[in-house]
């Protein structure tokens, strides 16, 4: 079965019905996952979904993504910032590497979903504590205005390509009820890997 890259879209639409409630502590921020969005571009059928939920209060980071039909086997995953021009260029590695900790490894298809404290050196790159402040409290500061200013993204990087098989730049999520549709998009996006796998 072919796949669409509207999905993504449309999973991020259907997220947004069943909204969580809205807290001025929390910065929420979306990513469609397409081999297109790769620099270079990625000649991949792969596609994914990510919300990355900010809580300014409390210090944490939770990464949430589902992501099916890589070309290759995963390898990495990870957020880069901060790159020098919003939504485009490439830049180091910001968040622990060489991947998230218990990122699914040599899938196709998947989903993952864990808070960091970013009160933890252990949170990040060493190299992007370093850049920008010493500190992991100046580097979630960095970090938080790389993000608003567009120029953190997310990818999964795989055999088939090493540097990236599929990214999104971080985009705010437009208004709160954006939460529920997203989860259930998220959700629609796993089914659909579990189709295609038995396919």
């Amino acid at each position: 079965m072919k796949m669409s890259h509207a999905l993504p879209a449309a999973a991020l639409l259907a997220l947004t019905v069943a909204a969580a409630p809205a807290s001025a502590i929390t910065i929420v921020y979306q990513a469609v996952l397409l081999g297109a969005n790769e620099s270079p571009p990625v000649a991949s059928a792969g596609l994914g979904v990510g919300l990355i939920t900010f809580d300014t209060t409390l210090n944490t980071m939770r990464v949430q993504t589902t992501y099916t039909g890589l070309t290759g086997l995963t390898t990495v995953a990870h957020i880069h910032c901060c790159t020098a021009v919003a939504n485009t260029g490439t830049v180091g590695v910001a968040t622990t590497t060489p991947t998230f900790p218990g990122f699914p490894v040599g899938a196709t298809f998947g989903s993952y979903d864990v808070t960091f404290d970013m009160t933890l050196a252990s949170s990040y790159n060493a190299a992007f504590v370093t850049a920008n402040g010493g500190t992991p409290a100046s580097a979630f500061a960095a970090f938080l205005t790389g993000a608003a200013a567009g120029k953190a993204y997310l990818n999964v990087h795989s055999s088939f390509a090493g540097g990236g098989e599929i990214r999104g730049f971080l985009t705010p999520v437009p208004e709160p009820a954006t939460y529920a549709m997203m989860f259930a998009g998220l959700a629609g996006l796993g089914w659909v890997a579990r189709r295609r796998q038995r396919a």
